[in-house]
């Protein structure tokens, strides 16, 4: 896989890296013999392992989920989740992390994504406006052991091979394609300078041309049409599918509840005084920016804000639409502020060292991404309705966006995909953890790689039974869902 490096400036690195052996400055011998020396806490073969816990009650925790969201939209998140065992697999981030904190530790932490799963990595515009390929949902990014996010990203790899139908040899297939990708891409980190290994990332046309040779040519055709059309994902786009011109101003369109101005969720006076507050959040925001893109956002002036609906697992979080325009209607910018709550890994792998969960999101994303949306940010809400205060971050709504869609995948569209993924996530966990350590505990053989595709199975036939389980508890009144029109 070719990686390309960046000539651009350095960033800071975020604050809360889990990096162990940095700030020791220990010896490469060292690095490698503490990575082997891991083995005898957690063997490579020993990631297969997982068994239920006594009393687990996956949807106890999700219904525990609830108590903090929006509650007209819990059943829309139960809805989504029931489409199908690999919705469901999106949604249910925190029973994993429940069940990843049963299973044998490797101990060697990094900056994990927290919900690694196959559609939490995508396309998207570089500053550079390259379009690039990297993980790209981080709501429960947290530091804990690098194992947790290949084992989600592979277990989702053969919850999604069921769905599409795939047989068992396919999806083992897939699976080993993964985690072989992730631990040679960090065994060939390991042999690299650090920053080098700061600036790589992956260009995602180019990757996709090294494929060329797998894929029929009515599939490639498919793949660089669907990438083509990402470069037209931009906040033009956004206003025309969003807005309409009423009264000679241009408005968001209601859909409720999927996307519900503010002025239909509250009354006029509760709307007035919630755009005021909203003209102060945003500029604390803009202080979470570095300078010049803070005086990029000063062109823009906030025009109206609507609620969302996003994703399934944050279905429920509250997410807002922002509309601002630089000039007379042309030029828009649309921002997603979107709630942070804290990560489904923080009861499991230990409490964010941010106060803020906002801040929390974006130092992780910073950490583990190699180029961020360049309004990325972060801020607290008071809220005036229930007078909670709630942390929030913020990011462009459409920059080039672009997901793969999975249920359109064959096995060999899919085995291309996984491998993207893992070698991604392993360049993601080579900038905050000791490269040299886990490439070291991986070693140069397949046994890591074995052990979590029998994990993956294992763990897809739990996401059947714990779907199921919700199932049965929206028809037994516990939960309620709702299908969307």
């Amino acid at each position: 896989m070719t990686v390309t490096a960046r000539k651009s400036g350095t960033r800071a690195a975020a604050r809360g890296t889990a990096r162990a052996a940095g700030d020791e400055q220990l010896s490469r011998a060292d690095r490698v013999a503490r990575g082997k020396d891991a083995r005898a806490a957690a063997p490579l073969e020993s990631h297969a392992e997982f068994a239920p816990a006594g009393g687990r009650d996956p949807v106890g925790l999700l219904l525990g989920q609830a108590k903090t969201r929006v509650p007209e939209l819990v059943p829309v998140r139960h809805g989504r989740m029931l489409v199908s065992p690999f919705t469901f697999y999106r949604g249910a981030a925190l029973p994993m992390a429940a069940d990843l904190a049963t299973t044998p530790a490797s101990g060697l932490r990094v900056q994990l994504c927290g919900d690694a799963h196959l559609s939490n990595f995508g396309a998207f515009a570089s500053p550079e406006r390259r379009l690039v390929f990297d993980v790209n949902d981080f709501d429960e990014t947290l530091p804990g052991p690098f194992e947790w996010d290949v084992k989600r990203l592979a277990a989702s790899l053969a919850v999604a091979g069921r769905d599409n139908g795939f047989p068992a040899k396919a999806r083992r297939k897939i699976a080993l394609a993964a985690t072989e990708s992730y631990r040679t891409a960090m065994r060939a980190f390991a042999q690299q300078p650090l920053l080098e290994v700061w600036y790589a990332h992956l260009d995602i046309e180019p990757a996709l041309a090294q494929f060329r040779s797998q894929m029929d040519a009515k599939r490639f055709k498919l793949a660089e049409k669907m990438l083509a059309k990402a470069h037209t994902s931009d906040s033009m786009k956004a206003m025309g599918k969003l807005t309409a011109v009423v009264d000679g101003q241009r408005r968001i369109i209601s859909d409720p509840p999927l996307i519900v101005p503010i002025e239909e969720i509250f009354a006029d006076v509760q709307a007035d005084t919630i755009y005021q507050l909203l003209h102060t959040v945003v500029g604390k925001y803009r202080r979470s920016l570095q300078s010049d893109r803070r005086h990029l956002l000063e062109q823009f002036a906030m025009t109206q804000v609507a609620r969302k609906v996003v994703g399934v697992g944050s279905v429920g979080t509250r997410a807002w639409v922002v509309l601002m325009d630089a000039g007379d209607g042309v030029e828009p910018l649309f921002l997603q502020a979107k709630e942070a709550q804290p990560s489904v890994l923080a009861q499991y792998s230990g409490r964010s060292q941010y106060a803020n969960q906002g801040e929390r999101v974006v130092a992780g994303q910073h950490l583990m991404q190699a180029q961020s949306d360049i309004f990325l940010g972060w801020t607290r809400v008071p809220n005036p309705v229930d007078g909670l205060d709630r942390d929030f971050y913020v990011r462009q709504l459409r920059d080039w966006k672009f997901s793969a869609p999975i249920e359109a995948m064959i096995p060999t569209g899919m085995e291309i995909y996984a491998r993207l993924c893992g070698w991604t996530l392993a360049r993601a966990h080579a900038r905050s953890g000791d490269r040299i350590a886990l490439a070291a505990y991986l070693g140069g053989s397949a046994k890591f790689d074995q052990a979590i595709a029998d994990f993956a199975e294992t763990y897809a036939d739990q996401n059947e039974r714990d779907y199921a389980a919700l199932q049965a508890a929206v028809k037994e009144g516990k939960a309620e869902a709702t299908t969307e029109i």
